[in-house]
């Protein structure tokens, strides 16, 4: 068979590493001296301890409960279809026009069955409006609705100092103004908000350079591009990589934005379970084995498409059994960085130094500025011809309007706090601190018997709730005692496995926390939610208080 992989990225085509003779890794990436400096930085560390993960069953009666829960909705959905369609029951949905019925249909009616009749119970807990920075603690618009959630109106009142579980704000640095974003308020004096070209005209300004060097730099790669959107920093770069008689192997679970950049490609998808190896090899080999359907040639490319921290679940991708893999099958390997990226490893530099490997192991780096950082948009690292060939072939460079100057600013600013170019260890402190409160606040959520979901180091921690009425009653219980939370259920997740998704920050406080865990223990006694069969012992003696204290 040919070598699904192989190729110059002159042609579009991405790098897979060879060793050299002397073992040492092809490429000038040892020879620029990042290698060394990443053993400065720390990038030594290896993990070397087993990767914990908990996806505990819910017991039977639980499920047998949450089954009957949308039947029972699904019956009483029907009737008030019947009752709206005799004129009994007014229609607020989106309905089909007299005139055009003999047309296609517009908005397929069963199809919104289930937002019109099961959504609208309890659509009051999302899009809740903020009128503050998203830090540790935010303030709500209070909204009613006298049509069962169909339309809000705002009271004009404002809940002050809601504690935020919800925000991706990990590090704390999207915060209201201070003195230390002196210099975004000064890019914003000196280039105003918008760019108005896109990177291929006139869109490409020195802020963008300097933030594309300083993430190479943060990364320890070649080069970097960045893109003003995160969502299309996946959608639009997919496509530019791979097509038709290529193959995407792609994680059941990855984001909407990984999904439709590989549909956007053309090219084959094949679905491998969720952190399964043996999936994942068992599709490799069959590829490589029987090569295209039909003609038998050989894939043009092989692309593995993975995430470092998936934002449902809080499980961390396993990195170097899917290295070792793709070097076996000579595949390439895409990873999604928007949740890691300075939320783990020993320096906030994500997954691939977390477990303590070579970045160039990874064919294509891809992360967010969206949630660590405290702005907006994505980037594309890994070796330099890979980022020259991106930056003429990638749809986002060639349509979309540049990343705005204080946004690249504030994450110039950002990325400088975590690496410590401020002068300062406050950043490395941050990064400590969020690993401090998210293991305490795992744990203690353990303790309490709830079933949560995800690595132990994971900042993202579902609690599952499954029933639908439970999902209401959690966020509107907890917010009426000042503590935003997320509840996601279906179509983001399973039918059956509707969760509330708590994000740790490291602005966080011990009283915080403390605050929130006291809350939820009530909540968990009042809504029976406590379905963990395997409790750990809540003894007081097991926490070493001295170790959740910053650095100093």
């Amino acid at each position: 068979m040919a070598n699904p992989g192989g190729g110059a990225i002159c042609n579009g085509n991405l790098h897979n590493h060879e060793k050299q003779s002397d073992g040492s890794a092809s490429g000038n990436c040892a020879k620029n001296g990042i290698v060394k400096e990443a053993q400065q930085n720390g990038w030594s560390h290896v993990y070397d301890k087993p990767l914990v993960e908990s996806f505990e069953e819910a017991p039977l009666h639980v499920m047998v409960f949450t089954y009957l829960g949308y039947g029972l909705g699904t019956l009483f959905g029907y009737l008030r279809d019947f009752l709206r369609s005799c004129g009994i029951e007014k229609c607020n949905a989106a309905i089909e026009r007299e005139e055009q019925k003999d047309f296609v249909p517009l908005y397929q009616n069963f199809e919104n069955f289930y937002t019109r009749n099961l959504y609208m119970r309890i659509r009051d807990n999302w899009n809740r409006p903020i009128c503050s920075a998203p830090g540790s603690r935010f303030d709500v618009m209070e909204r009613v609705s006298d049509d069962y959630n169909w339309t809000f109106r705002f009271t004009g009142r404002i809940i002050k100092d809601v504690i935020n579980m919800g925000s991706y704000n990990f590090l704390g640095l999207a915060a209201s103004y201070d003195e230390s974003m002196r210099t975004v308020k000064d890019v914003l004096e000196e280039y105003g908000l918008g760019v108005a070209s896109t990177r291929h005209e006139m869109g490409t300004l020195d802020k963008h350079e300097e933030l594309e060097n300083l993430v190479a730099k943060f990364l320890n790669v070649e080069a970097a591009m960045v893109f003003g959107m995160g969502f299309a920093t996946n959608s639009m770069n997919i496509p530019a990589l791979v097509g038709k008689g290529c193959l995407i192997l792609s994680d059941e679970l990855n984001h909407a934005s990984l999904v439709l950049g590989a549909r956007l490609s053309g090219a084959t998808i094949r679905i491998f379970k969720h952190n399964n190896m043996q999936s994942l090899e068992k599709l490799l080999r069959d590829a490589v084995i029987y090569g295209q359907p039909r003609i038998r040639r050989a894939w043009k490319k092989i692309l593995i498409l993975v995430e470092g921290i998936y934002s449902m679940e809080g499980s961390i991708v396993r990195l170097p059994q899917i290295v070792a893999l793709k070097k076996k099958y000579k595949a390439y390997l895409y990873i999604d960085e928007a949740h890691s990226i300075g939320s783990v490893g020993p320096t906030g530099r994500g997954v691939v130094e977390f477990f303590g490997l070579d970045p160039r192991d990874v064919d294509v780096l891809m992360g967010t500025f969206t949630k660590s950082f405290g702005a907006s948009g994505g980037y594309i690292a890994g070796r330099k011809d890979l980022v020259d060939y991106l930056r003429v072939h990638s749809h986002s460079a060639v349509y979309a309007t540049s990343m705005s100057p204080p946004v690249a600013e504030q994450i110039i600013r950002s990325m400088k706090f975590i690496m410590g170019l401020d002068g300062t260890t406050q950043g490395l402190q941050r990064v400590r601190q969020l690993a401090k409160n998210t293991r305490y606040f795992r744990q203690r959520l353990n303790e309490m018997g709830f079933i949560i979901y995800g690595n132990e180091e994971s900042p993202v921690i579902p609690l599952l709730l499954y029933m639908p009425a439970k999902v209401a009653a959690f966020a509107r219980h907890l917010l009426n005692r000042k503590i935003g939370v997320v509840v996601v259920g279906f179509p983001a997740t399973p039918l059956a496995e509707a969760r509330a998704r708590f994000c740790v920050s490291a602005a966080h406080t011990r009283e915080m926390l403390d605050t929130v865990l006291e809350n939820l223990d009530e909540m968990g006694d009042l809504l029976q939610l406590k379905y963990s069969r395997h409790r750990k012992s809540a003894r007081p003696e097991l926490y070493d208080e001295t170790s959740f204290e910053l650095d100093d």
